[in-house]
């Protein structure tokens, strides 16, 4: 199967480190599908004290969190371990992708804003090739 591309935004305590952990994380727009080896933007979140985009790693793994019995409508969550590669050399975040909330207007910055910061919760979502090869510019 191909590797996909990802970004999540999380707490993230140490963007330096070169593993990280991340449990119990909410997916939305197909991030269920996250795998091993797919590729993953990393947005420090600003409602935990991050700057936004902060690093390009890939899934070393990833694994369903079991629903809980009893609730009809659950929110899919994953555990994921990431190894960052590189950092990112310029801010990228809610104040930089604000502006852009056309939402029919095919930007890749007004997908990122839409997926990540329209609803304030923490999430892995997947990102189209437009996306990604606007993110990768960031590094």
């Amino acid at each position: 199967m191909k590797n996909s591309v990802f970004a999540v935004k999380a707490e993230v305590v140490e963007p330096r480190a070169t593993i990280v952990t991340l449990a119990n994380q909410k997916t939305m727009y197909g991030g269920k599908y996250i795998a091993s080896g797919d590729t993953i933007f990393v947005f420090a979140s600003e409602n935990e004290g991050g700057s936004g985009l902060v690093a390009l790693g890939t899934v070393v793994s990833a694994s369903a969190v079991p629903r809980k019995s009893g609730s009809e409508r659950q929110t899919p969550r994953v555990n994921v371990v990431l190894s960052f590669g590189r950092l990112a050399r310029q801010p990228l975040g809610r104040a930089e992708l604000k502006s852009y909330s056309n939402w029919n207007d095919g930007k890749p910055q007004t997908e990122l804003n839409f997926k990540l910061y329209r609803q304030a919760t923490n999430k892995i979502v997947g990102i189209t090739p437009a996306a990604a090869a606007f993110l990768g510019s960031f590094f």
